[in-house]
């Protein structure tokens, strides 16, 4: 019998419209392949809508997501968009508030076939996960600085134990499973800057409590800047990194960079109950409406999705849907049948989005 699973599908602005549609025609053509339908129900949010209406994400949006099965978002923001304390208008971060998913999960890796910014060789075996403790750190202080008059302001980092323990607990569970999938060793290394502040050095003191828990898994740390470093020398050498929210958000731009940009960089916001995929990618919208918008990163958050829901519900079918969609993928860029723009292609998100369906539908 046909299970049925409903999608919360948030497009937003600039081209997460266009790369949502994409994702849209993957999963149109995945489902009997795998025998389910995937419901996938369009709802307000975001920076225009906001314009629009005066409110950014509405209850009734708020609602529908919190009776889906998933949530699936394109790119919300305008940069001429901001509040009055001049900050940009991005319910993405109220989503995860409200929904606790406090898991933000980065996969990058090298699809053969594109070529990799870096000249190293072993650039081509570049697969690692950045795992981003998104509830905590820095990020706290949004909506909450201390605004003293025209002269100084403050935001203050927050680490707490039970926000660290379960995103290191998250970590080491995911190395696990990459290291039995990919039939090698399993390693976890936290990125903070514990020589310098109290709370870096108790999140690397969390950390390696939790690492005692997981002896089958190695584990290591290192400072943000080093790492930053390291990532662009020898990124092929890592495999799971955890950090604090802030240094997250900008090593995840990094990692991007590695295999060509943000149009290959899928994400999940994970929580214990909830869970949110999308594009690391922005609404772009210098290239909105243009088509030339890369839908990969949207594809892949998709086949994500597919794989958090087989878990969670123990449909082992949709883990199929999610495998076909990823070796669809692979096999367009490795056949040469398609070349993003971002890596001197001219191939359009319709182009893309059509190969990777035509090969999902012949596999």
């Amino acid at each position: 019998m046909e299970k049925n699973y409903r999608i919360a599908v948030l497009p937003g602005d600039g081209i997460g419209t266009e790369v949502m549609h994409a994702a849209q025609a993957v999963l149109e053509a995945v489902q009997p392949r795998v025998g389910r339908a995937l419901a996938l129900e369009w709802l307000p949010a975001g920076a225009q809508h906001y314009l629009d209406s005066g409110v950014a994400l509405p209850e009734t949006t708020l609602r529908r997501c919190e009776s889906a099965d998933a949530i699936l978002f394109g790119a919300m923001g305008l940069p001429h968009v901001r509040g009055a304390d001049g900050t940009e208008i991005i319910p993405q971060l109220d989503l995860r508030m409200h929904f606790d998913l406090y898991a933000g999960v980065r996969p990058i890796r090298t699809f053969r076939g594109l070529p990799t910014p870096l000249s190293n060789p072993k650039a081509e075996h570049i697969d690692l996960v950045l795992v981003r403790e998104s509830t905590e750190g820095l990020f706290y202080a949004r909506g909450r600085g201390d605004v003293r008059g025209d002269q100084e302001v403050f935001d203050t980092m927050r680490i707490t134990r039970h926000g660290t323990t379960r995103i290191c607990e998250f970590a080491f569970r995911l190395a696990a499973r990459r290291a039995e999938r990919l039939g090698r060793a399993g390693r976890v290394t936290n990125v903070d800057k514990a020589n310098v502040f109290a709370s870096m050095a108790f999140f690397r003191k969390v950390f390696e409590e939790v690492a005692a828990r997981h002896p089958a898994v190695a584990a290591d740390s290192g400072y943000v800047d080093a790492m930053a470093l390291n990532l662009v020398m020898k990124p092929w050498t890592y495999d799971v990194l955890v950090t604090e929210n802030m240094f997250g958000d900008i090593l995840s731009d990094l990692i991007a960079a590695l295999v060509g940009g943000m149009g290959m960089a899928p994400s999940g916001d994970i929580g214990d109950r909830h869970a949110l995929f999308q594009p690391a990618h922005g609404t772009a919208p210098d290239i909105a409406g243009q088509g030339k918008a890369n839908p990969t990163a949207m594809l892949l958050s998709a086949a994500m999705m597919l794989e958090w829901l087989a878990e969670r519900s123990g449909d082992t079918a949709l883990a199929d849907g999610a495998a076909l969609i990823e070796r669809a993928v692979e096999q367009v860029f490795a056949t040469g049948q398609v070349r993003p723009m971002e890596f001197g292609g001219m191939h359009s998100t319709a182009d893309i989005t059509r190969a990777a369906t035509n090969a999902l539908r012949a596999a």
